[in-house]
């Protein structure tokens, strides 16, 4: 588990301590539940409440025997409280208890997540709203297409991570389900209206239909949605790495003082955060899969998906948690080089107008691909010839018997190219 990397309160979720904590305290909602109808004695709950204590290196040490974790768990919480921990796992089997003590730290990492998007997401809105008129290139494929701003290019982050937020809520939501149905799911030894008590006390929801575990597709859905706030940071951090390359150098990662970028070359700055997140935006897709494959189960259960939860949870968790702050720092201190994406922008000089050049020639009558050609056969000089653009297209009559020379001008304003920016963000930065 990769918890160096998490901030504390995420790392926690995830210790030995922590979690056989939390399924001391569904095996006391169930205790306490039954109870209440007079299924185990109440005196006997009372001393457990009060006495029992997790000591997770005696579970360690009598597992090496037990070779059962809970079976171990139980055996300690027996020496701790004595007789009263005939009171504690009535009509319950392992499954009950892990998978509903697995909801409450799945859904407490979720809430955790969620705070860190939340966080994110004013450190996305400022910047856009800092650069929302700074112009620069729209590139496809890599290659200058037409002019966008960068706030714009920003407002794009934001919406993605509104959208990843709505989607850890629904994850939230999809894995907050306990169950204390019994060995294959039937309630043969526990009642429904007992395991509805004690799932309103935690906080989740019964499952409608367990088998002897919660089904899997509830947890694949969390760490799909997990992978998908991943995708999101790595779409991000690639477009900083790119636009931090030499010869495009329009944005830089925070440079810090003392800072170093190579053990050999003192001039380097290089990178290093966004590589960092776009490397372990891989291991989220990783451990996604992993989950798709615990979905499917032999009959009512085996334990094949044990021991990839084990690992694919706290890491995930834990990993999506250390990207969000890594990278609400980097946005934080974003540095943002406007003069250089004007000067990006005059090395395609007027070409990115071509497409308005079309636009205008068909709107005089001439047909789409003869229009299309025509400024073509310009543009590709240009950009093999080195010949200027605008001057070949003045100069050329079959332009020039369609178009006026002010109508020729007016298409190598760059205005009309964000005209719209403003509503696009207003609607976007929500």
């Amino acid at each position: 588990m990769i918890t160096r990397y998490a901030r504390p309160e995420m790392a926690l979720l995830w210790t030995d301590q922590f979690r056989w904590e939390t399924i001391l305290d569904v095996e006391l909602a169930a205790a306490e539940a039954q109870a209440r109808r007079g299924i185990v004695d109440r005196k006997s709950v009372a001393a457990l409440r009060k006495k029992a204590r997790v000591d997770v290196d005696r579970i360690l040490e009598i597992e090496k025997t037990t070779k059962h974790d809970v079976i171990a768990f139980l055996t300690q919480i027996e020496e701790t409280v004595g007789p009263a921990a005939k009171a504690l796992h009535r009509g319950l089997t392992s499954s009950d208890v892990l998978d509903t003590a697995l909801a409450l730290q799945m859904r407490s990492a979720a809430d955790l997540l969620i705070e860190d998007v939340t966080g994110l997401l004013p450190v996305i809105k400022k910047l856009a709203l800092a650069y929302k008129d700074t112009l620069c290139m729209g590139r496809s494929h890599g290659i200058h297409a037409e002019p966008v701003t960068f706030g714009f290019k920003v407002a794009n982050w934001y919406s993605e991570m509104k959208r990843a937020l709505r989607r850890l809520e629904a994850a939230r939501e999809e894995i907050s389900f306990g169950k204390l149905s019994g060995a294959v799911g039937t309630f043969a030894h526990n009642d429904l209206a007992v395991e509805a008590d004690v799932m309103k006390t935690l906080g989740l929801h019964p499952e409608p239909v367990s088998t002897q575990v919660v089904p899997r597709d509830r947890h694949a859905a969390f760490l799909q949605a997990i992978a998908l706030v991943g995708a999101g940071i790595e779409r991000i951090a690639t477009e900083i790495r790119h636009l931090q390359r030499t010869e495009v150098l329009e944005v830089e990662e925070p440079f810090t003082k003392g800072q170093k970028g190579s053990s050999a070359m003192p001039h380097k700055r290089n990178p290093i955060v966004s590589e960092n997140l776009c490397g372990l935006a891989r291991l989220l897709r990783g451990n996604a899969l992993a989950a798709l494959e615990d979905v499917a189960l032999w009959h009512e259960r085996d334990i094949s998906h044990s021991s990839v939860e084990r690992v694919v949870l706290p890491d995930s968790t834990t990993l999506l948690d250390y990207m969000i702050h890594r990278l609400k720092g980097v946005l934080t201190g974003l540095q943002v080089y406007p003069d250089r994406m004007r000067a990006n922008m005059e090395k395609t000089v007027d070409l990115v107008c071509s497409q308005r050049f079309v636009i205008a020639l068909t709107k005089k009558g001439l047909p789409k691909q003869q229009a299309y050609e025509l400024v073509q056969r310009h543009a590709l000089a240009a950009w093999t010839e080195g010949r200027p653009f605008r001057a070949d297209v003045k100069a050329d009559p079959a332009i020039g018997s369609r178009l006026t020379e002010k109508e020729i001008e007016a298409c190598f304003d760059l205005r009309p190219f964000v005209k719209n920016i403003g509503k696009i963000l207003q609607r976007t930065l929500v």
